[in-house]
């Protein structure tokens, strides 16, 4: 499969539009243990284009019953994005502080090594740092919040690579 770009500026956009409302074509997961992964999927869909439909392990959203675990769950978003394979969808890969771009994502830990937020990455002012990254999310709505401001036990980054059509 050939790897095409990632559309940041796409993602980004869509961040800004829907970080403090809810776009109406997705469910809000915001009472069923929060709506950050569905909202990062969605800036995720916004710049890729592609979904992949393969059941369990694909990343796809058809209704809130019809859906990939991958599209509302901070581990298996993870575990998608970083496959290995050469499937439909995006691809990512965990990466370091200053490997990260707005368009990208970090996964934080509050407690006990298990990551439960999934902000999208909006800009870097400056030389990326937990002051000057600032991200959007959903469940506690935010845009342009540094990441510093978050009680973060761990975070986890994860840079997208390209997507596979």
């Amino acid at each position: 499969m050939t790897l095409y770009p990632y559309d940041r500026q796409s993602a980004v956009d869509y961040a800004h539009r829907w970080a403090y409302h809810r776009n109406p074509r997705f469910y809000n997961f915001d009472e069923l243990g929060g709506d950050c992964t569905n909202f990062a999927s969605q800036c995720l869909y916004a710049g890729s284009g592609v979904m992949n439909y393969t059941p369990t392990f694909g990343w796809y959203y058809i209704t809130v019953n019809n859906r990939a675990p991958a599209w509302t769950g901070v581990r298996f978003f993870y575990d998608f994005l970083t496959r290995g394979k050469e499937n439909p969808g995006p691809v990512g890969q965990e990466a370091s502080i200053d490997q990260v771009n707005p368009g990208d994502f970090v996964q934080i830990s509050f407690a006990n090594d298990v990551f439960r937020h999934n902000p999208v990455i909006v800009a870097i002012e400056g030389t990326p740092s937990l002051e000057n990254i600032l991200v959007a999310a959903h469940s506690d709505d935010a845009d342009y919040r540094p990441l510093s401001t978050y009680p973060a036990q761990s975070l986890r980054f994860i840079h997208i690579l390209g997507v596979y059509r």
